[in-house]
C-alpha cells in the first residue's frame, strides 16, 4: 500500500488531484468545515501539534472515528508535507463531491458569478467565499480560472466551496446552459454602467474576467449587458475579489 506521506506528497501537484480525483485539505477550520459538510474522507495524517487544544484534540477523535486511514507523524513531518507556513497538526485526503452546471438552481432572478480566467486561487477562494456567503446561486469556472481543488482555492473559500455549488464548464457548455434558464449575461467592465443602477428582471451570470486580460471574447460577445463599480479619480481598477464582491452584492440587493 502507498504511504500516506506519499500520496500527500503526489496531490499537492495538480496532476496528482486529477488522476486520482481526490484533493487536500488542512487546517483545524477547514478539516472542521470538511466534516461538517460530510466530504467523503479518505485518510487523515496527524502530528502531536493538532492535540496540544481542546478543540484539536476533539477533532482528532473526530477524524480517528471518521476516516478509514489514520496515520500518525511528527510535527517536523508534518510541516514539511503542509503547503501552509504554520501547519496546525493536521492534512486530510478527500474525495470532492463531483458536480456539474445543473447542480446549480438558477432560476427566478437569482444570480450565478461566472470566473472567466481568474487564475490567482486566492483570488477564487475568496470568491466562492463571498458568493456563498451573500446567496449566490453558485460559481462557475470558466477555462484558465484557478482549480476548484487547488488547496489554496479551498483554504481561501473557508470551507464554502464545500457548502455551495461550483463547477468547472467550459464556455459553450455554460453558454448554453444559461439561455435555457433564460439568464442575461452581465459582464464587469470598467466602461460598463454603475451596477447600483440597475435591476433585472430575470436570471443573471455575472461574469468577472482575468484582472490583466480582462473578459475573454467569447463572454463579451454573448453579454446583454456590462456593469461596472464606479471609481474615484484617479483609481484604475479593484482586486478581482473585492470587486466581485461588490457586483454581487449590488446584483443581489432587491431580491
Amino acid at each position: 500500500m502507498q504511504s500516506l506521506e506519499t500520496l500527500v506528497r503526489h496531490l499537492k501537484l495538480r496532476r496528482g488531484r486529477e488522476r486520482r480525483g481526490l484533493a487536500l485539505a488542512e487546517g483545524v477550520r477547514l478539516v472542521e468545515e470538511v466534516l461538517a459538510a460530510a466530504v467523503p474522507l479518505r485518510a487523515a495524517l496527524l502530528s502531536p501539534a493538532l492535540e496540544a487544544t481542546p478543540r484539536g484534540a476533539a477533532l482528532a477523535a473526530a477524524l480517528v472515528a471518521r476516516a478509514p486511514r489514520v496515520e500518525r507523524v511528527g510535527d517536523r513531518e508534518l510541516a514539511e508535507l503542509a503547503a501552509t507556513e504554520h501547519p496546525q497538526g493536521v492534512i486530510v485526503v478527500i474525495e470532492p463531491k463531483p458536480s456539474s452546471l445543473e447542480d446549480i438552481a438558477l432560476s427566478g432572478r437569482g444570480v450565478v458569478l461566472v470566473l472567466d480566467g481568474v487564475q490567482d486561487p486566492g483570488n477564487v477562494g475568496t470568491i466562492i467565499r463571498t458568493a456563498h456567503g451573500l446567496g449566490a446561486a453558485g460559481v462557475v469556472a470558466l477555462p484558465g480560472s484557478a482549480e476548484l481543488v487547488n488547496p489554496k482555492v479551498l483554504r481561501a473559500s473557508m470551507g464554502a466551496a464545500f457548502r455551495m455549488p461550483a463547477v468547472a464548464a467550459g464556455h459553450d457548455d455554460t453558454l448554453k446552459w444559461l439561455a435555457e434558464r433564460g439568464a442575461a449575461v452581465w459582464i464587469a467592465a470598467a466602461d460598463g454602467e454603475p451596477i447600483s443602477g440597475v435591476r433585472r428582471p430575470s436570471p443573471v451570470a455575472l461574469v468577472v474576467g482575468n484582472e490583466g486580460a480582462g473578459i475573454s471574447a467569447v463572454m463579451a460577445g454573448a453579454a446583454t449587458l456590462r456593469v461596472a463599480v464606479p471609481l474615484a479619480a484617479g483609481a484604475e481598477s479593484l482586486n478581482v475579489g473585492v470587486a466581485a464582491g461588490i457586483l454581487l452584492y449590488e446584483a443581489l440587493r432587491d431580491v
